[in-house]
């Protein structure tokens, strides 16, 4: 439960955490829109060499990344044994029904990579914004959705509420398991069914829990005239700076680099297809 590092800021002086929150969300969706047109190993390298490089500039702690990857592993494992037996080609292994093909630890490997660094991209983004860049960034990026009368800034202090509440939550779960432990209830002996019936003790107290914060929260929120977004005025004006127009040439770049050992790897395999 302590691992769960979603909605969490991490405080630090780094040039990511400087740039534009509206640039980081594009470039977020680029990427990851980028990390699924992998279609070869050299650009699966490239694309996880500029994940990594993302990372390191990030400054924040290695520890907290890993802490991030552990609780999907289990996700990424189970995928990446499926997809190892979904594979067109002669077999380097098999048994029964079950086979191996080079097609299959092919599609094993690319699953692993594109979900770490799905991984890593998102935590990058919610570890170098603060909650409160972050909606504003949203609601400025939405912002075209006014036009169909959709409430843009709503919307964005909905999600980033629901982001900031996801440690918040995690630490009264902890807090409840912990004192339902203290209290001689047993959750990690029986079978499965066991197990489910002894986390009602802990999932009724969080629901009363979660319920109380958001009453609180509407209630401080009214206290303070909160409207909605009407007439609403920003103390901080976003703007892009250097930094983030170079941070937007560096995405290109990566993107650009990408296409180009795709089709180049897509002419090396027809050329030798050709003359084979």
């Amino acid at each position: 439960m302590r691992d769960i590092t979603l909605g969490q800021y991490f405080p630090a002086d780094s040039v990511i955490h400087r740039l534009d929150p509206r640039v980081k969300i594009l470039s977020l969706i680029a990427y990851i829109a980028l990390i699924f047109c992998t279609f070869n190993y050299a650009a699966l390298a490239f694309t996880a060499a500029a994940v990594l490089v993302i990372v390191l500039m990030s400054k924040v702690p290695l520890k907290m990344y890993i802490k991030s990857l552990k609780v999907i592993i289990i996700i990424v494992i189970i995928t990446s044994v499926l997809n190892l037996f979904y594979g067109t080609g002669e077999p380097i292994f098999q048994w029964w029904i079950i086979k191996v093909t080079p097609a299959g630890i092919r599609n094993a490997i690319f699953v692993c990579v594109r979900i770490v660094c799905l991984i890593l991209l998102s935590s990058v983004l919610t570890f170098t914004t603060s909650p409160t860049d972050l909606t504003d960034a949203l609601e400025r990026l939405m912002k075209p959705l006014k036009v169909f009368h959709i409430k843009v800034h709503e919307i964005a202090m909905m999600m980033t509420i629901a982001l900031r509440f996801v440690p918040t939550l995690l630490e009264e779960t902890d807090k409840i398991m912990s004192a339902q432990k203290a209290r001689g209830a047993d959750m990690e002996s029986g079978n499965l069914i066991t197990r489910i019936r002894a986390l009602v003790p802990v999932l009724v107290p969080l629901f009363v829990s979660a319920f109380r914060r958001a009453y609180e929260l509407a209630t401080a929120m009214e206290c303070r005239c909160y409207r909605g977004g009407e007439g609403r005025t920003r103390m901080k004006q976003l703007h892009l700076a250097k930094r983030d127009w170079l941070s937007l040439l560096f995405s290109a770049a990566v993107i650009a680099c990408v296409v180009l050992l795709n089709i180049f790897a897509y002419l090396i395999y027809g050329l030798v297809g050709i003359y084979s």
